[in-house]
């Protein structure tokens, strides 16, 4: 039977994750050197080779594929046993690093960790906030135990190295400005601001989500000014220069902004956490996450 190494088949995930040998040897502190030697030494103790030239950099034959299912499923059941361990030694103890994207701290995170001060003490929470892709960088790196995001911005569910939850769909409002002829008209919908300077960021999944709901609606929005935070975005609907898609998790409502609902094409956004595939039984995990799930 092949003598198994838990690293080498770590650094193999790693560049199947990073996709070149520099960027894995950067995220796992190594040199690349150090990365190309171990790899080489996985493919000689199970016999078939593992990369292939692919250009100027390398790619995965089929085997390493194969043998990728075998260490997601063995890394997933390692996460288990931490799990079980940590119930066994007694449990609801512990500190869960949550990373999780802007609107996601104050909506989701802050009443999570509210409602844990009260019912479990023992269990702490660390916030880093960090938008969807950098969320999970930081959870397969295990630099972060858990990651909230939007679940048009998270992996597949096919991949094996993640459980995802879904926690709830946001609905989106449009903001218009206070005085805006719109904004007491009755059964608004998005069609109806087809007209409208819009306000949404040059790029990301905000100008994706923004521009997916009004082609849904039937029309393609013109951009009048780009801008990622809320209250930039909100201060300019105020200032009468545009109208926005806003998700009701945002908490933050500018001065001189009208909030409406829409009517039967209202968008909405869905939220996932995720943990690595087994984590999800550690007992101060199971708590972060039932939380959150009471919180949304």
């Amino acid at each position: 039977m092949t003598e198994w190494d838990i690293k080498k088949l770590q650094i193999l995930r790693t560049l199947n994750e990073r996709g070149t040998v520099t960027a894995t040897a950067r995220a796992l502190l190594m040199t690349p050197s150090a990365v190309s030697q171990q790899l080489s030494n996985l493919a000689k103790q199970v016999g078939v080779p593992l990369l292939e030239a692919h250009g100027r950099r390398v790619r995965l034959t089929g085997a390493a594929r194969l043998l990728l299912v075998h260490a997601d499923a063995v890394f997933a059941q390692l996460e288990r046993a931490d799990a079980e361990l940590a119930a066994y030694v007694g449990g609801v103890t512990g500190e869960v690093r949550v990373g999780a994207f802007s609107t996601a701290v104050p909506a989701l995170v802050v009443p999570a960790v509210r409602a844990l001060r009260a019912t479990r003490p023992g269990v702490s929470v660390r916030v880093r906030e960090a938008e969807a892709a950098e969320a999970y960088e930081l959870l397969a790196a295990g630099d972060v135990d858990l990651a909230l995001s939007l679940a048009a911005q998270a992996p597949r569910g096919a991949d094996g190295r993640f459980t995802r939850v879904p926690l709830l769909a946001d609905p989106l409002d449009v903001a218009l400005p206070a005085g805006h002829p719109l904004a007491d008209a009755a059964d608004l919908r998005l069609a109806d601001l087809a007209a409208e300077p819009w306000i949404f960021g040059g790029s990301g999944p905000w100008s994706e989500i923004t521009l997916a709901a009004c082609e849904a609606a039937g029309f393609v929005p013109e951009q009048a000014h780009s801008a990622a935070g809320w209250e930039a975005i909100l201060a300019m609907v105020g200032a009468g220069m545009g109208v926005a898609l806003v998700p009701r998790m945002a908490s933050g409502r500018g001065g001189g902004v009208a909030m409406r609902s829409l009517g039967a094409d209202r968008p909405s956004r869905h939220v996932v956490a995720a943990v690595r595939r087994g984590a999800e039984g550690a007992p101060a995990v199971s708590h972060v996450l039932a939380a959150l799930r009471a919180a949304a």
